[in-house]
């Protein structure tokens, strides 16, 4: 007898071609405003997890979305008073406490206020973390306005983090973006309350693992390895290894950002339209020398007609640090 293996369909998906869709129906009462009766949008994921995750989200703004127009076009007292010419305003997607007081946007209103202000000029991974923070906080303690999550609802997103076994810096980094998503909203819209997502206690040591440095006689093992390959892969990991630049802000540099005139050599690590740094404080001017200084001859000698250091990673609007991060992984 066969044993069948029963997958979990992710909510609100559909598979095709090995990747995840987003699709929702559109409510009969809002048919009108739509071209067709079914939303379908591709979320650019072949992982159930990512997909579940990313499902929720959209889903949670749909019906945040679709309460609004709900508003906008119902009955108002007071509304055929309105002179003629006058614009009706929105209705705004905050809530109202029992004793009048302003709740604020929800958390998926909020995360959009955030992105828009500061997420332009940020690289993807950004927005991705911050949109992925903020949705574990929506499918534990729904999508509330800003200012209505308890300390309660604080207290099971953290213990659900734990749970799953992140390390204590994963913790760290994902209240990080809640409370970054939540002061930002609290502030725009003026609101009197404490954040309940700061101050909370956990085990920030839990799992992290303090990097050891790479042995000498192993780094230069590898070091000669790349001089007798000598290609663009070797390149780089030469730059890194006499820099301890990162790997991202090496694959992203331009031709220019490097200067092998004068005394003293060096290769400037700048911001640039194509990859963002971590930090204000990681532009830097590091000086070249021993394999550094070799990786980064051999760039400029066999520089083609690209202005990038490594076109391979350069080939889109944005530097793939992921792509060149496989590549040493894998080999």
């Amino acid at each position: 007898m066969q044993t069948r293996l029963l997958i979990k369909p992710v909510p609100y998906t559909f598979v095709r071609g090995g990747y995840y869709y987003f699709t929702r129906r559109v409510p009969a009462d809002l048919t009108q405003h739509y071209k067709y009766p079914r939303i379908v949008q591709g979320l650019r994921t072949s992982s159930p997890k990512e997909a579940k995750l990313q499902a929720k989200i959209e889903a949670a703004k749909l019906d945040a979305y679709w309460t609004q127009m709900r508003l906008a076009k119902s009955e108002v007292l007071g509304r055929s008073l309105i002179r003629d010419g006058m614009d009706v305003p929105a209705v705004q997607s905050q809530n109202m406490t029992p004793n009048g007081a302003l709740e604020g946007p929800t958390l998926i209103d909020a995360l959009g206020i955030y992105l828009e202000q500061k997420g332009n000029g940020k690289a993807k991974s950004f927005r991705q973390s911050a949109e992925r923070a903020c949705g574990y906080v929506i499918e534990n303690c729904d999508n509330k306005p800003s200012a209505a999550y308890t300390r309660q609802d604080v207290l099971v997103f953290r213990d659900w983090l734990v749970a799953r076994g992140l390390t204590g810096s994963s913790v760290t980094r994902n209240f990080s973006y809640v409370k970054a998503v939540i002061n930002f909203a609290l502030s725009e819209f003026a609101l009197d309350v404490r954040n309940p997502f700061v101050g909370v206690y956990h085990d920030r040591s839990k799992g992290v693992i303090t990097r050891k440095p790479i042995p000498l006689d192993d780094l230069r093992r590898v070091q000669r390895e790349c001089m007798q390959i000598d290609d663009d892969i070797r390149w780089i990991v030469a730059l890194v290894s006499d820099t301890g630049m990162r790997l991202a802000e090496a694959a992203g540099l331009s031709l220019d950002d490097f200067n092998l005139q004068g005394d003293i050599p060096f290769v400037e690590v700048r911001k640039h339209p194509w990859r963002s740094l971590k930090t204000s404080a990681s532009a830097r001017v590091l000086p070249l020398s021993g394999m550094a200084l070799w990786a980064s001859q051999r760039i400029l000698q066999q520089a083609g007609t690209s202005t990038f250091a490594f076109p391979r990673y350069n080939r889109g609007s944005r530097t793939s640090s992921n792509s060149a991060s496989a590549t040493f992984t894998s080999g």
